[in-house]
Formats: C-alpha cells, sequence, structure tokens
C-alpha cells in the first residue's frame, strides 16, 4: 500500500485487488481510496502477480498516483453523464 495526497490535501491510499478471472493475465488490479472510504478501480492498471504490483506501487511517485487519480476521477464523471 501507499499513502499519497491529492492536489487538495486529501489523502489517499494505494493498494492492489486480485480480479478473478479466466486468465491470470492481469489478474490483479490498482485501487485508489481515501479517507471517507471512496473507492476507485483502475481496471486499465492491471499486474500479472501481486508482487510486481507492489513493487510497482512502491516505485510510482506521488505526481503519478495524482495523475492516475485524476484520470480515473475524469473517466468516473464522463461515464455518470453519459448514464443520465
Amino acid at each position: 500500500m501507499r499513502q499519497f495526497a491529492d492536489n487538495q490535501g486529501n489523502q489517499w491510499t494505494a493498494s492492489v485487488s486480485r480480479a478473478d478471472g479466466p486468465d491470470y493475465k492481469g489478474r490483479y488490479v490498482m485501487v485508489l481510496e481515501n479517507d471517507s472510504g471512496q473507492s476507485v478501480a483502475l481496471e486499465d492498471i492491471r499486474w500479472n502477480t501481486e508482487k510486481t504490483a507492489y513493487r510497482t506501487l512502491q516505485t510510482m511517485s506521488d505526481v503519478e498516483l495524482r495523475r492516475r487519480l485524476r484520470s480515473a476521477a475524469g473517466r468516473s464523471a464522463a461515464q455518470e453523464s453519459a448514464s443520465t
């Protein structure tokens, strides 16, 4: 797990979740969660092993984590507006 702050100073945790399926490739995905319990799974960021996923999270900069969060928030807002 990795702690970081977004541009407004809110605290987030980047972690890994296992997504079971018929293919083992890309089974682990990035999940971002804030202190209030809001969670965003980034399905486009996948790893084959848990070890690789956590190693990657540890080497990502805070800038990269904030960029991924902004990207996920933008996609989420676009999906909500498309469904209404």
